[in-house]
């Protein structure tokens, strides 16, 4: 798992391959990752959009941007928090991913751009 903080917002991010929906010979690579967005300001916010750098040894660095995440735009209080899955696909077993999550602090309007930690994304195609 790997972590990063921005402004008391801290984002915890674990990733797992996922072999049984993979093909390694058609060039078919499946992840899931699961992420914890913890909210320890002392403000509420609201998650806006996101922004992901995709990289994939197979290829160039690929950008996905979008309104929330999975469908929403949660508001966390202080203290609370929201955990979500999402996958990622890759052409080649080995890559990474890392990224933005733009927040409304909801007293002043403020938006904070909230580090996504960079984690690797390595298919461990030697388990049967």
């Amino acid at each position: 798992m790997v972590t990063a903080i921005t402004e008391g917002i801290k984002v915890s991010v674990q990733v797992n391959y996922q072999a049984d929906y993979s093909s390694p010979h058609q060039h078919h690579f499946v992840f899931v990752y699961k992420v914890l967005i913890e909210n320890n300001s002392s403000s509420t916010v609201q998650l806006l959009s996101r922004r992901w750098e995709i990289f994939d040894a197979g290829e160039s660095r690929k950008i996905v941007e979008g309104e929330g995440v999975v469908g929403q735009q949660p508001v966390m209080e202080s203290g609370k928090f929201h955990q979500y899955v999402s996958g990622c696909n890759l052409r080649s077993g080995l890559g990474k991913m890392k990224g933005s999550y733009f927040m409304e602090r909801i007293q002043d309007g403020k938006i904070i751009e909230v580090t996504i930690p960079e984690f690797q994304l390595i298919a461990d195609i030697f388990d049967n």
